[in-house]
């Protein structure tokens, strides 16, 4: 029953947040959803006994489709993140002003909702309906709240996904209509009567749908747009623990299915994610605004999770687990700092800035120890992962790894580069009567680098709470 508590206490938190029309009740509302969201999870994991992390029920019983979630080990690392991103974010970015913030909080507790039910779904047509649950709040809130090219930005978000959803919802039901039982259960979609002609092709249904989220090249065009044009709090969640959504979609549900069809095309898959990495590292260095070397460098990262997968290893399976919650750890605070930036000098743009360091010394002090763990350095909680994943590159390929580590080379240049020009040198006009960050940014700042510095020298908690998940996983390839 407590899982089923993940996803109503964000729902209707955030439906009854659409009536709260006064702004500081509406934001103070909202952080108190995330934070009890967030104590639920804790109870989830710490303290629930396994059969109180199942709910099943009847919900479409004329299609053979239930309301069926449960939590595991990967369930458990990427619910935790989704429940410490939105009470992160929400304060880091209290003092942002919103038209209509009533309906921009109650957006993004629905998307919150629908990730949970993302990352808990057993049941094919549930997660479906997850799926479009977390994306459809985005929509809006980018459409409404974004940058001056929001519609047509947001246009080709809704293009792409609209697309890959499509796809994906062909695949379950082609896959339901083969079940023994018609069933959308994984167990019953499991046990499909399928050639491997027809594996094959669903495999790739399903692939490009989640490609498409993660993204991974060719089909990454729209996210570097969307992350710029977004509002930052919602950049923040769709780079954070949206973009998880395609990597878990991955492990849960494409690789189980189509095991042989996995083995077959891991060559392209993996093929695709390494020459991401390398573009979009090479793009980024090029890049004279922060939210668009981060978008590229979170392309850079999820690459190189995606290739790690179709290595088909438990050490790699082990990287990608540890990397997913890292990632998101290490990319909010990256944006944390973007906004804090932009909300108070009124630029993103590297060549506008400079000699930060001198004026806001608590913000260059967090933001170097963020772009250190971008970077992977010993000590901080990427360095594991990224250690483990690329040990598991090394076995399937030398020359694949050798390309992929040079990506650790472009990582150093452009995270460095942002660094120095953004804090270092003389200051300029925009920097020139900065002021250092406020309470609210410098502390939840100041959670994610302990984040970062407990799991870059303790890993071992979120090992061991995937680690059956991912000895399941492998097993069943």
């Amino acid at each position: 029953m407590i899982s089923l508590l993940l996803i109503l206490i964000p729902l209707f938190t955030g439906l009854l947040t659409f009536f709260l029309k006064q702004e500081k009740t509406a934001k103070n509302f909202s952080i108190f959803s995330s934070v009890i969201t967030l104590g639920t999870v804790c109870i989830a994991i710490f303290f629930a006994q396994n059969n109180q992390l199942l709910f099943n029920t009847q919900w479409l019983p004329a299609l053979g489709s239930r309301f069926s979630i449960s939590l595991d080990g990967m369930s458990k690392a990427l619910v935790l993140l989704t429940a410490i991103s939105f009470p992160v974010v929400f304060i880091a970015t209290y003092t942002n002003k919103y038209k209509s913030s009533h309906s921009f909080y109650a957006l993004m507790l629905l998307t919150q909702a629908g990730l949970m039910g993302v990352f808990m779904a057993t049941d094919a047509l549930l997660f479906y309906f997850f799926w479009e649950l977390a994306l459809i709040p985005v929509y809006f809130l980018s459409s409404i709240w974004g940058g001056e090219k929001r519609i047509a930005v947001t246009f080709k978000f809704f293009i792409y996904t609209f697309i890959g959803s499509l796809l994906m919802l062909v695949g379950i039901l082609y896959l339901y209509f083969n079940t023994v039982v018609p069933s959308f259960q994984i167990k019953d979609l499991l046990a499909a009567k399928i050639s491997l002609k027809e594996q094959n092709i669903l495999f790739w249904l399903f692939f490009i749908a989640f490609a498409i989220k993660m993204p991974i090249f060719p089909l990454h065009t729209w996210q570097p747009d969307a992350y710029e044009q977004s509002p930052t709090a919602v950049t923040m969640i769709l780079s954070g623990v949206m973009v998880k959504m395609g990597l878990f979609a991955v492990l849960r549900w494409l690789v189980p299915l189509f095991p042989e069809s996995a083995k077959t095309y891991s060559n392209i898959v993996i093929a695709l994610s390494v020459i991401g990495m390398i573009y979009a590292s090479l793009i980024a260095i090029k890049q004279d605004d922060i939210k668009r070397l981060i978008a590229y460098s979170s392309i850079a990262h999820i690459g190189l999770m995606c290739a790690t997968i179709f290595t088909q290893t438990v050490i790699g399976t082990t990287g990608v687990m540890l990397q997913m919650f890292n990632h998101g750890i290490n990319v909010i605070g990256l944006w944390i700092v973007a906004d804090a930036i932009e909300q108070q000098l009124g630029t993103r743009k590297f060549s506008e800035l400079g000699g930060l360091a001198q004026k806001a010394p608590s913000l260059a002090i967090l933001f170097v120890i963020l772009a250190l763990a971008n970077i992977a350095l010993p000590l901080t909680n990427a360095f594991v992962g990224e250690f483990l994943m690329f040990n598991s590159l090394f076995q399937y390929n030398v020359w694949v790894a050798a390309i992929a580590g040079i990506s650790i080379i472009l990582a150093a240049v452009y995270t460095l580069n942002m660094v120095q020009k953004i804090l270092y040198g003389n200051t300029v006009a925009a920097t020139e009567k900065a002021l250092d960050t406020t309470l609210n940014i410098n502390w939840m700042l100041i959670v994610l680098v302990v984040i970062v510095f407990a799991l870059g020298v303790y890993p071992q908690p979120i090992i061991d709470l995937t680690k059956d998940t991912v000895n399941v996983i492998v097993q069943n390839r």
